[in-house]
């Protein structure tokens, strides 16, 4: 999308007066004149160009392809996802350990309060409270690093193999229209329709791992 600057930046010219004038007074008509021609049109007259040509039913070649079924089945997505999964596992096992040792300090400051001093005891609170607010932030900026490694290594997944292997399906099979099977409606008795096994197949036969980057903090 393109800006547009409103702020006209006046030069100091060495003769005033009327050069002035003449800047505010092109940049005034420059205004008025894109002003001019911003007026709403009808739909008739916007769509006055548009052709009447459309694809005809009888020569499309369509397919459906059931992209959560290829997310389920596909070899590299399992291998995507069980890395995720272990990196979440390493992380809530950690938030459990680090639970327990918060949870036994607690009740130590709790145990603390008719001996320490009400200065001691404040600041033994306080890096208590410290320790909670870092390991929450620690654990928070862990699970989004894990989420955007996760999902690079997807879109270069897609980039890299899935999108090639779905584009050569259609080249093969002289497809017109591949539509995603989970927002498509389809009856029982068309033949060669759903693709989904085939890509599948080619996927797994193109790639059948992938590598996630580290997370940081592991």
């Amino acid at each position: 999308m393109v800006k547009s600057n409103t702020n006209i930046t006046v030069k100091n010219y060495k003769k005033t007066g009327i050069i002035a004038a003449i800047v505010l007074v092109v940049a005034a008509l420059g205004i008025w004149a894109v002003a001019s021609w911003n007026h709403e049109v009808s739909v008739n007259d916007a769509i006055a160009e548009v052709s009447t040509d459309a694809a005809s039913g009888a020569d499309m070649r369509i397919a459906v392809i059931r992209m959560d079924t290829v997310q389920a089945d596909a070899a590299a997505l399992k291998d995507l996802r069980a890395q995720k999964e272990n990196y979440e596992k390493k992380l809530r096992d950690e938030l459990t350990k680090e639970q327990k040792a918060l949870e036994k300090e607690k009740t130590e400051i709790e145990k603390s309060q008719g001996v320490l001093s009400q200065e001691a005891l404040q600041h033994r609170v306080v890096d208590y409270q410290t320790r909670v607010a870092k390991l929450q932030r620690s654990l928070t900026e862990r699970a989004q690093s894990i989420e955007e490694s996760y999902q690079k290594a997807l879109n270069e997944l897609q980039t890299k193999h899935l999108d090639p292997v779905i584009e050569g399906i259609i080249a093969k099979k002289n497809l017109s229209l591949v539509i995603d099977g989970r927002f498509a409606r389809t009856g029982a008795n068309v033949g060669n329709l759903d693709i989904t096994d085939e890509v599948v197949k080619a996927l797994n036969k193109k790639v059948s791992s992938s590598k996630m980057t580290t997370p940081k903090g592991f």
